[in-house]
């Protein structure tokens, strides 16, 4: 189904799993599909993305790899990022994966723009491109992008632009910008607007209570991003918290700078869902003193979560 304002859950941010020597790793792509639509229950995936190392991939190989995600994920929804440094790469994916069954496309701005109104037009350029028939989500990653957007900026690009359906918020700090987003809409002065958060869930348990929708990030549990938005859905705001703290160090760790998709891959690669760490060049690999200390994070967090006793290293 097209992705809508109604959107909620979890939306797990995928990596791309490749074989050592750099070609792409089909079976862990079906794998990590079946765990995170499956086994974790998410309600959906976002591929493509920033962690999904998106740049690295051809035309040919970002449609291939979205054709298969999307043949294997059932009614679930999928989110295939198309930011492009052209208008001409954006449309071509977006119409190609939205004619494989994607729920939509998102959409980050480039680092060049330095004012509201270029913000503001250039998102009405992208959706004149891709077309107004396309339901997108607008990433806000201004640590990433540098691209600065206002609530008011935000509120602008919405109702400017009804296929705007979905903010993936990952301003830092951001919880301020949830809730004036949200005192926008009790007001009536912008309309519904489903918010899912980023930034490896760092902050997801506040992002809830602020209004937010749920996650849209890729932190290496994500079945606990699940629990955690269930749980405050709930209203069981202390045991969301409580499973948080426990996780807390592990995310800290992989939100690193540089190394954290490393960390992710690694983490990953040790619960069985890809089989391969493998970045594609270039990429920042860990350290053996890097390892060992993601070893340790795990061996702490399985005392209190038993998804993270993973069988010793050989």
């Amino acid at each position: 189904m097209p992705l809508d304002v109604t959107a909620k859950g979890v939306y797990v941010i995928a990596p791309t799993p490749f074989h050592p020597d750099g070609r792409l790793d089909e079976p862990s792509l079906d794998r990590m599909t079946d765990f995170y639509l499956g086994t974790a229950g998410a309600d959906g995936m976002t591929i493509l993305g920033v962690m999904g190392e998106a740049p690295k991939l051809d035309g040919a190989e970002s449609l291939a790899v979205s054709r298969r995600i999307i043949s294997r994920a059932g009614k679930a929804g999928i989110i295939v990022g198309v930011t492009a440094p052209g208008f001409a790469a954006m449309r071509a994916l977006a119409r190609g994966v939205m004619e494989a069954g994607a729920a939509g496309v998102m959409i980050a701005p480039p680092n060049h723009l330095r004012n509201d109104d270029a913000v503001v037009a250039y998102f009405h350029q992208a959706v004149e491109a891709i077309g107004s028939d396309i339901p997108w989500v607008l990433q806000d990653y201004p640590q990433l992008f540098q691209v600065q957007m206002t609530p008011t900026v935000i509120r602008r690009i919405v109702m400017d632009l009804p296929s705007c359906v979905m903010l993936k918020h990952e301003d830092w700090p951001g919880l301020e910008k949830i809730t004036a987003l949200r005192r926008f809409q009790a007001e009536g002065s912008m309309r519904p607007l489903s918010i899912l958060c980023g930034n490896g869930g760092i902050f997801l348990d506040f992002e809830m209570a602020r209004g937010a929708d749920g996650a849209m990030t890729g932190y290496a549990f994500p079945d606990m991003l699940v629990d955690i938005v269930r749980l405050s859905r709930e209203g069981k705001r202390d045991a969301a918290q409580d499973l948080f703290d426990a996780h807390l160090p592990m995310i800290r760790y992989e939100l690193q700078p540089g190394v954290g998709l490393a960390v992710r891959k690694y983490v990953l690669m040790r619960r069985g869902i890809i089989a391969s760490d493998a970045q594609r060049r270039p990429g920042a690999a860990m350290s053996a003193t890097a390892r060992d200390e993601v070893e340790y994070l795990l061996s702490r967090l399985g005392r209190h979560d038993a998804r993270a006793k993973l069988p010793a290293l050989g």
